[in-house]
């Protein structure tokens, strides 16, 4: 997924979670991309450049999440302008296979590769969702009754299609990663985890 911390706040982070009690070294940028690309040494070719920010997390790592309003602006135009809309118009899916990606977390770890199935969206990890699942994480928003809540609106099933794929374009600096800017997920797979959100079937607005 999307690394938000800047190479010398990752290293500062490491050290204190591992208590270090003598004073840490004078660490530079240039210093801690030097650790971690030598700690990636053997990672394979398409995965080497996975530490690299681009213009979005830069500028997000430099304002710590809360750029002012002008450069949010800038960002959030950026990003929908490069989100690839479904050929045919629709946005919604099988609510089905977006229960069953929103349960996985495969794909993007170095012990899935090479790839033998699809990568999931890990959904579970930060929202709650269907009312059935009983484990989930917090960090972001619950999911449950979210088309009810949206009146299965034709323009919240478009928006919810843009959040998925590109979280920057509703809410520059979001925590949620870029599911289909970073090619973590197909248009496919993202519609049917829009239809899993807004399906009027799904468990989660029963």
């Amino acid at each position: 997924m999307t690394i938000r911390l800047t190479p010398v706040a990752a290293l500062s982070t490491l050290a204190l979670l591992l208590g270090c009690s003598t004073p840490a070294p004078v660490i530079t940028d240039q210093r801690a991309s030097t650790t971690i690309e030598a700690a990636f040494a053997g990672a394979p070719d398409h995965l080497k450049g996975r530490w690299n920010q681009d213009e979005t997390l830069k500028v997000c790592s430099e304002y710590r999440n809360e750029p002012p309003a002008g450069i949010a602006e800038a960002i959030a135009k950026r990003e929908l302008a490069a989100i690839q809309y479904p050929p045919d118009g629709n946005f919604l899916g099988d609510w089905r296979r977006g229960e069953a990606l929103a349960q996985s977390g495969y794909g993007l770890r170095f012990s899935d590769y090479p790839a033998a199935r699809a990568s999931g969206g890990n959904c579970y990890a930060c929202h709650q969702i269907s009312k059935a699942e009983l484990s989930f994480g917090t960090i972001g928003p619950s999911l449950s009754e979210y088309g009810k809540l949206k009146d299965f609106a034709p323009e919240a099933i478009k928006a919810t299609y843009e959040k998925i794929y590109n979280a920057h374009a509703a809410n520059p600096c979001s925590l949620m990663p870029r599911f289909g800017a970073n090619k973590v997920l197909t248009i496919d797979q993202i519609k049917d985890a829009v239809a899993l959100l807004m399906a009027k079937d799904s468990p989660v607005n029963r």
